[in-house]
Formats: structure tokens, C-alpha cells, sequence
């Protein structure tokens, strides 16, 4: 993770996935229509009865030129959803991308957009060059996003999702008053698709997170809970958070990872089981307040072990989500 960016993984994953999985025998899931927008905006849910709907999980996965080989991965993965990430928005991969998604019964539940330019994840070069903060690249991202956003319109997806950049604290600060506007740019753009826009947690603490959603002041904002992200930038501990947050959370990147030892690093992502996240409590609060939104597996390696971590990724919250 610390040696390449974000899209590299996700570049690699695609072919990770075709090259490393065997088709797998068993029940293909049924496959939900997809909702339109409805971003909570409340805790006046009440307490979960608990015999709703399981929570379903899924995949994120780059689709590169071919997305059927990669919903079909998805599939024999025995994963019901999946949040999509694509850098080629021509008009003929949206034909194939719906014919993809319809052919092997998955749910699109987010298109996922980074770039372009340089992006390095970490705490120096992180603040420079991540999401819609630094000025250089902004008004490319957001262009980037907005092609994003009518791509998914094309291909029925219902969100669009993103690192926003390391928010910054102060709400003072030029920085901070810029990004909001760029912000609130691309999630008016996304409404007029009748889409949300998601925030991936990861550079800024919960608190900044929520104050900037605020400021932006748009009812079809929400969030993407990434759970290791806050422990590897040493952000917040997701049990912390999750109360904090739950009014937004509209997806969840189920992922593992330890507390940053290096100041000038992030954490180390690990296998799930095997890091600081406790899924089971994180899983049992979302039944509590009737998350109803897909549980997203990310693994940030590639090669062979990638798909073993992802097999046994699926079984622990297998496991977790029958118990909690």
C-alpha cells in the first residue's frame, strides 16, 4: 500500500482475480434490485429486530477493459455485490458493464473514482496530492468525478464513492473553505443523477469528517465506512466512531489493519482477523441500527495471496454476521 497507489492495486486486482480464482461450485445468491438514493440522515432508526435481510457482501474490483471476466470472478466468489472501479468511461463499456452485471447477478452498489495524477499514500505526500484538497489537481477530479457520475447513471449504479483528501481540521482555513465547495460541486452534480456521493474515511478524523458534510449542506451525501482505514492514519478506533458516523454510513470496506509505529507511514494493513478492527462489535451495532447496505471486501496485496485473504476474508464474516 505504501508503494504503490490506490489505482495500481486496483489495476492489478483485475487480473489478480482472473488469473488466480477456480470457478467455485455452490448457491449463486439472489440478487436485490437496486434502491435509488436514501441517505440516512437520522438515529431515529429503531433496534433491530434481527430477522431482516442478511447483511450481503461483496467485492471491490477494477473491471479494466473487461467487465465480465471480472463480475465473473466476483460470482464464483460467491459475493452478491460489488463496488466497481473503472477509469475508461467509454460509452461501449457501459453496454458491457450492465450486460456484466445482469448476466452473473450482481449488485453494483458504488462506482469508485480516483485520480488523475500522482497519488501517494502517506503523511507527507498524502496531504499534497490525495483527493479534491490539493489545488493542482482539483478541477481535473472533479471533472473526473463528474464523467463518473453520468457513467454510473448509464450503468444504474447508485453511488458515487472517493477519498475527498486530507480535510482539513481547521474549518478556517482557505484550504478547507476550497474543498467544500469542490465537495459540494461534485455531490450536486451526483444528486442531479439522482445519486449519492460517498466519502471514504481514511485522512480526517470523524469529527472533521461530519463538520465538512455539514458545511456542504447536501442531502444525498454519505459515507463509506472503511474500518482499518482510521487505525492505519491513526485517525479513531471504528467502534469509537461508528455512532458518530452511522447517520452516513451508506457502505462499508470490510478490511483489517494495525496503528501507524512510523510517523511518516500508515499502518500496515493485514488480513482480517488479524488486525485492530473488531468486526464482531462493528457487525453487531450495524444489526442494532438496521444497516441495510452491502459489507465490501478490500484486500490491498495482489497476486495468489490476495484471493486466499479474500476466500477466508468471506468465511470469518460469514461467521461474525450468522453470530452477531
Amino acid at each position: 500500500m505504501l508503494k504503490r497507489t490506490r489505482r495500481r492495486f486496483l489495476q492489478a486486482s483485475v487480473g489478480t482475480l482472473t488469473a488466480g480464482v477456480g470457478v467455485q461450485s455452490g448457491t449463486l445468491h439472489r440478487v436485490e434490485a437496486l434502491n435509488s438514493p436514501r441517505p440516512q440522515r437520522g438515529r431515529e432508526t429503531p433496534p433491530a429486530t434481527h430477522d431482516k435481510q442478511p447483511l450481503r457482501l461483496g467485492l471491490i474490483i477494477a473491471i479494466g477493459n473487461d467487465p465480465d471476466a471480472a463480475m465473473r470472478k466476483v460470482r464464483e466468489l460467491e459475493l452478491p455485490t460489488a463496488q466497481i472501479y473503472v477509469e475508461d468511461f467509454s460509452p461501449g463499456l457501459v453496454d458491457r458493464l450492465r450486460q456484466a452485471l445482469e448476466r452473473h447477478r450482481i449488485e453494483a452498489t458504488a462506482l469508485v473514482v480516483g485520480g488523475p495524477g500522482k497519488e501517494i499514500w502517506d503523511f507527507y505526500g498524502g496531504p499534497l496530492t490525495i483527493g479534491l484538497v490539493p489545488p493542482e489537481t482539483r478541477a481535473a477530479r472533479i471533472a473526473l468525478i463528474t464523467r463518473g457520475s453520468d457513467f454510473a447513471k448509464a450503468c444504474g449504479i447508485p453511488a458515487v464513492q472517493t477519498h475527498c483528501g486530507f480535510i482539513p481540521e481547521n474549518p478556517n482555513e482557505t484550504t478547507y473553505k476550497e474543498t467544500v465547495q469542490a465537495i459540494r460541486e461534485v455531490a450536486s452534480y451526483c444528486k442531479g443523477n439522482g445519486q449519492n456521493f460517498r466519502y471514504e474515511t481514511g485522512q480526517e478524523t470523524p469529527v472533521t469528517l461530519i463538520r465538512a458534510i455539514q458545511d456542504v449542506g447536501l442531502d444525498n451525501q454519505g459515507i463509506n465506512f472503511d474500518l482499518a482505514n482510521l487505525i492505519l492514519y491513526g485517525k479513531a478506533n471504528p467502534v469509537d466512531a461508528i455512532d458518530l458516523l452511522a447517520p452516513y454510513v451508506q457502505g462499508i470496506h470490510a478490511k483489517d489493519g494495525l496503528w501507524p509505529t512510523n510517523p511518516k507511514e500508515l499502518g500496515k494493513e493485514v488480513p482480517i482477523g488479524q488486525g485492530k478492527v473488531n468486526f464482531q462489535r462493528i457487525i453487531s451495532r450495524l444489526k442494532e441500527l438496521n444497516y441495510a447496505g452491502a459489507i465490501t471486501i478490500e484486500r490491498e496485496i495482489s497476486g495468489p495471496q490476495q484471493m486466499e485473504d479474500i476466500r477466508a476474508a468471506k468465511r470469518y464474516l460469514d461467521k461474525v454476521i450468522a453470530s452477531a
